[in-house]
C-alpha cells in the first residue's frame, strides 16, 4: 500500500529554495517518528532530517544540511514538510519521506538510519544545477 506521497521536487539553481511535502494516509497517522532521506546516484541513502512527533517535536539534521533545511509536521493536515534553503549541487538526489512503525519512538541514533523505517514514499527528485 502507498501510504506516503511526496511532492514539491524540481530543478533549481544553486542558492534556490524548495519545500517538499509528504501526505500521510490514515493507516499510519499514528506514527510518531518520521524523516526525510535522500539518495544521489552511486551513493547510499542518507538521513537528512528527522522529527520526533511524539517526543515534543525534537529534530535531528545531518551536518551537511544543518542551518539550511527545516523539517516540520502539521498534524491537522497530516503532512510532513521539508523546507530547503540555499540549495547546493550536492543536495541533488531523490528525496524520500519515511515513517517508523506506528508507536515506534525516534531512538536517538538508530532513527538516523534508513533501516529504522518501515514505510516509504515513492520519492521526489530534487536537482540543483
Amino acid at each position: 500500500d502507498v501510504q506516503l506521497v511526496e511532492s514539491g521536487g524540481g530543478s533549481v539553481q544553486p542558492g534556490g529554495s524548495l519545500r517538499l511535502s509528504c501526505t500521510v494516509s490514515n493507516l499510519i497517522r499514528s506514527t510518531i517518528c518520521m524523516g526525510w532521506f535522500r539518495q544521489a546516484p552511486g551513493k547510499e541513502r542518507e538521513g537528512v532530517a528527522i522529527v520526533y512527533i511524539g517526543g515534543g517535536g525534537s529534530t535531528y539534521y545531518a551536518d551537511s544540511v544543518e542551518g539550511r533545511f527545516t523539517i516540520s509536521h502539521d498534524g491537522a493536515k497530516h503532512t510532513l514538510f521539508l523546507s530547503m534553503n540555499t540549495l547546493k549541487p550536492e543536495d541533488t538526489g531523490m528525496y524520500y519521506c519515511a515513517a517508523a512503525a506506528p508507536g515506534q519512538i525516534c531512538a536517538p541514533k538508530a532513527a538516523r538510519e534508513s533501516a529504522y523505517y518501515t514505510r516509504w514514499g515513492q520519492g521526489t527528485q530534487v536537482t540543483v544545477s
